[in-house]
């Protein structure tokens, strides 16, 4: 049976993707204009939110859940590394941001049915 956790990750993953997708194909040209900053900190909130679903379906025995993890741990070390001390240059930009968090969309709209397989 499906759960309001469930229904909630799904939602989190479409608005992503839709704050994502909709400025790189031209449309709502004013999210164009968010800092890469917030973007970094949007990435790194979705991350461990992402992460939370990945364990939650690694314990349903899920084989999506392994996948959903390593890209929740590779999104929050990226969204971190530039807060290090000696990172002093801008390596990723916000096309990069964008893509990142399309896929952690996608994953959470993935594991708003594989949380519950």
């Amino acid at each position: 049976m499906m759960q309001m956790r469930d229904w909630i990750s799904g939602l989190v993953g479409l608005i992503l993707v839709l704050l994502a997708a909709l400025p790189m194909f031209g449309y709502l040209a004013s999210l164009e204009s968010l800092p890469v900053n917030l973007l970094r900190w949007i990435t790194f909130g979705a991350g461990l939110y992402l992460l939370w679903n990945s364990v939650v379906e690694i314990t349903n025995s899920n084989i999506v859940g392994w996948w959903s993890f390593g890209i929740a741990v590779a999104a929050v070390i990226i969204a971190l590394l530039p807060s290090l001390p000696w990172f002093k240059f801008e390596l990723f930009s916000r096309s990069f941001y964008n893509i990142g968090l399309i896929v952690e969309g996608a994953l959470l709209m993935i594991a708003t049915f594989a949380m519950e397989l």
